[in-house]
């Protein structure tokens, strides 16, 4: 048996990535490392009790040289007996659409094929031929940006199915070996040998010392990837854990409570961050280590407000003791609803106002105004307004909404948000969850008009 095929069925078993019964897509470009795992997979297929289907995709990139390595897998699968489906794409026109650079929408491309190419083939897993070579250069690129060192997963989610990698215990040099024996004869991308892209770059210099230094170094790669990722996996949820008491969110933007966010461990700390901003960038990382840690310094300060900007329009302001996270074309918008008895409306950041002539018997005094008689229908709720005032409940006069907002320390995000109840003539009669005015009624009296404020959220 080649080494190739004994560590890869034992790399297999150790992970468990086949089972009995499953059907298998392989992405095949026509190089060493795709054509190996096809043909061993295809091989095997009695064996392993699955079936194997092969997907191509020519990203048009060099014309007649890259449509004869389509054709090139085609003839490979049919020789062998193995479904085949393949597409052209021209990858050039995406870019000049989506204004994407090559490695990224090349990547959108290849990936938006295969979730095609595996509904057409019925298959509920995708192999790919990433190697332990591919695992070291990945490491390394991803520390020298200043990212996490997460290196290529053995496994993924890929929507419903599913992403497995055989080959990560591989080198190269074991790939061409199995090539050669079993006279595969694959194709070779000229891309591969160019020095213009950074993975090549550290294939071609960095790769090589650490080869001559250690031959095995690819297995220790791979052993640190997936310690890491179990570690990553513990800590996220631990993270998430803790975040889910100090992080609120809605679509508008996120909210961080400081004190007991710096109470938590500073592993959690850095992980609550990336939480924050994979959430608002959508899962896509246009930050970096950096940005956490000037999150996390200026977090620490003392000051009662500053402002960070990140990238794509992202602003981090504390605001006393909390810190928003929200994209600067997402500032808040007016709004004003009116309420009649028996009517409910929902109030656009969370939560329902409900206007009733019956009373509840487990009513909260926090989420409960009684309508006094000089109270005129309909209610309004809405945005505070210039000059708006409040004739605070058992004071004398009045006080300016604005210094009401400043004396609760309430962060100048939340102002515009918050719900101000006024009634037709337009007297400002309630500030949910700040102040009530001297038109509550107090006592029991016949024909009494309930608002009600109820929110699984606090303001």
């Amino acid at each position: 048996m080649l080494a190739y095929e004994e560590k890869v069925k034992t790399f297999i078993h150790r992970h468990q990535l086949i089972e009995k019964g499953d059907i298998i897509a392989v992405g095949v470009s026509g190089g060493p490392d795709s054509l190996s795992l096809l043909a061993y997979l295809a091989d095997r297929r009695q064996s392993l009790a699955i079936e194997v289907c092969a997907l191509h995709l020519d990203h048009m990139f060099r014309g007649e040289e890259s449509y004869s390595e389509l054709k090139f897998v085609e003839h490979f699968c049919i020789e062998r007996n193995i479904p085949f489906y393949s597409e052209q794409i021209d990858v050039a026109k995406e870019m000049e659409v989506s204004g994407e650079g090559l490695q990224e929408a090349a990547r959108r491309v290849r990936y938006d094929f295969f979730k095609r190419g595996m509904e057409r083939m019925k298959a509920g897993k995708l192999a790919l031929a990433h190697h332990g070579d591919d695992q070291v250069e990945t490491v390394l690129m991803q520390m020298t940006r200043g990212g996490n060192p997460q290196g290529i997963p053995v496994r993924r989610p890929f929507g419903e199915k599913e992403i497995i990698r055989p080959l990560l215990g591989l080198d190269k040099e074991t790939i061409e070996r199995y090539c050669a024996h079993y006279k595969l004869n694959p194709r070779r991308d000229p891309s591969n040998e160019k020095a213009d892209y950074t993975r090549n770059r550290f294939r071609h210099v960095v790769l090589p010392f650490l080869k001559k230094e250690n031959p095995q170094v690819h297995e220790h790669f791979q052993r640190f990837s997936e310690e890491e990722r179990a570690d990553r996996l513990l800590l996220d949820e631990l993270a998430r854990e803790e975040m889910s008491k100090v992080w609120r969110r809605n679509k508008h933007e996120s909210v961080l409570d400081i004190k007991p966010f710096l109470a938590m461990p500073l592993p959690l700390q850095r992980r609550g961050i990336h939480l924050i901003l994979n959430y608002l960038y959508k899962d896509k990382t246009p930050f970096s280590f950096i940005h956490i840690q000037q999150i996390l310094q200026l977090l620490k300060q003392e000051k009662s407000s500053w402002t960070l900007d990140l990238p794509h329009g992202l602003k981090v302001c504390r605001e006393y003791q909390v810190c928003v996270f929200r994209f600067s074309q997402a500032e808040a918008q007016d709004y004003a609803f009116e309420l009649n008895v028996g009517e409910q409306i929902s109030w656009p950041y969370g939560g329902e106002f409900t206007l009733s002539r019956n009373d509840s018997e487990n009513r909260d005094k926090e989420s409960c105004f009684v309508l006094s008689s000089q109270v005129k229908l309909p209610l309004c709720i809405r945005t505070r307004r210039q000059g708006d005032r409040i004739h605070p409940k058992g004071m004398d006069g009045s006080k300016k909404l604005k210094d009401l907002f400043i004396d609760e320390k309430v962060p100048l995000s939340k102002r515009m948000q918050w719900p101000i109840v006024t009634d037709h003539e337009g007297k400002l009669i309630w500030v949910p969850g700040l102040k009530r005015s001297r038109y509550e009624q107090t006592g029991l009296t016949d024909g009494q008009v309930f608002l009600f404020y109820t929110s699984s959220n606090h303001f």
